[in-house]
């Protein structure tokens, strides 16, 4: 293994034994035979500047041209969208409010409103303590300034955390101006409480809200077209569940899909297109692998793809369907990578059978990705460098 189990246990978390009985539901390990024909090479974007465990790459939707870089202990940085760039600055520091005690929690996930040039309205997702994790909105002082307001704190969400890993905590506007927020099944290894088949709580899921209106004694509204309104035992925030750790979603805004990878346990890790209303099996199902013994797969929703643990290959981070220019070979590919492992795949899916293919095996520990204003592609490692894939 390449990286120390530490880090593994950021986002993979405590693994449990699971049985390997039935090896006609083993997916092979990742097939790298049919590279991309072109050559690619990782490059520091901003070899000038360097991060504390960024988990999140951001821009705000306006014409300013400013990244923003989440780290997990509780700061948001922003700087000028230039490779020359040598310093950034604190757009918001709430490491006073969060509790880094656990390898996972902090502060998880950022998502600027889509008129945050006119409001000012931005929204984090955090853990104050390690029961819980909170999604907030926050305010951005006037037109001009690199400085939020934290003290305009506005509580939305809260979700009681039974264990202190699988957060989840990746936010995303989708192109219906809805927030979307990635919550994994509370912790500990195996699900022990079902928290992810359970639709009267807000673990395992993708949850959707209305951050532009409100009601029922809540801070944000429930559209009415989520799949489970008006139905008992059952929270209506709730987009798609069965998932165990979400870690990291974003939407195509060319086809408006949403993708997600979902780290797995001790088989398999996974690639999903999350649909209204689906159930992503676990822990029925470990992909497409049975890990609870109930094998009967009615109703849900099959990965798009999965890979196999290796030895390796762990803790899948998911990445992006890209649209920029700069890697034409790369268009129209889904991007993702293995935190653990370190390589960088992209996956096609054009075709009747998804076509994988390695891109680069950059022995980085990437634990997101995030698309500028030109929609190219950037890549957050643990070692505080934000990079970016370059065609030789």
């Amino acid at each position: 293994m390449k990286k120390n189990i530490v880090l593994l246990a950021f986002i993979h978390g405590i693994i449990s034994s699971c049985s390997d009985d039935d090896q006609e539901n083993r997916s092979s390990a990742l097939d790298d035979d049919d590279p991309i024909v072109s050559t690619f090479t990782v490059q520091n974007a901003f070899p000038n500047l360097m991060f504390s465990r960024p988990v999140d790459f951001q821009t705000a939707g306006d014409s300013s041209n400013r990244i923003f870089v989440v780290e997990q202990g509780g700061t948001i940085k922003v700087f000028q969208n230039d490779s020359e760039t040598n310093a950034s600055e604190t757009f918001l520091d709430i490491s006073d409010k969060i509790d880094t005690n656990a390898n996972e929690q902090g502060l998880l996930g950022l998502a600027f409103h889509p008129n945050f040039e006119s409001n000012g309205y931005f929204y984090v997702n955090y853990t104050p303590t390690r029961s819980l994790s909170v999604t907030s909105r926050f305010q951005a002082f006037p037109s001009g300034s690199n400085r939020a307001d934290p003290s305009s704190e506005l509580i939305l969400l809260e979700i009681p955390q039974p264990f202190t890993n699988h957060n989840g905590g990746q936010l995303a506007f989708g192109p219906d101006n809805m927030l979307y927020i990635a919550s994994g099944d509370g912790g500990s290894g195996g699900d022990p409480d079902n928290n992810a088949q359970n639709r009267d709580n807000l673990l395992g899921t993708i949850l959707r809200i209305d951050v532009d209106r409100s009601g029922s004694g809540l801070n944000y509204g429930i559209p009415m077209d989520n799949p489970f309104v008006g139905q008992s035992d059952t929270r209506e925030e709730i987009y798609a569940y069965g998932f165990r750790n979400p870690w990291r979603m974003s939407f195509d805004f060319q086809t408006g899909d949403l993708w997600s990878g979902d780290v797995g346990q001790d088989e398999r890790e996974e690639i999903n297109l999350v649909v209204n209303g689906g159930n992503y099996g676990w822990k029925r199902f470990e992909g497409t692998f049975c890990f609870s013994g109930d094998c009967n797969s009615s109703g849900l929703e099959a990965p798009v793809f999965e890979y196999q643990h290796n030895g390796n290959d762990q803790s899948i981070t998911g990445g992006f369907v890209y649209r920029g220019t700069m890697t034409p070979a790369l268009f129209g590919n889904y991007i993702y990578a293995d935190f653990v492992d370190g390589r960088i795949w992209a996956l096609d899916v054009t075709g009747n059978t998804p076509q994988n293919s390695l891109v680069v095996d950059s022995n980085l520990t990437i634990s997101s990705f995030g698309t500028d204003a030109a929609n190219e592609l950037y890549i957050c490692s643990f070692d505080g460098g934000i990079y970016r894939l370059v065609e030789n």
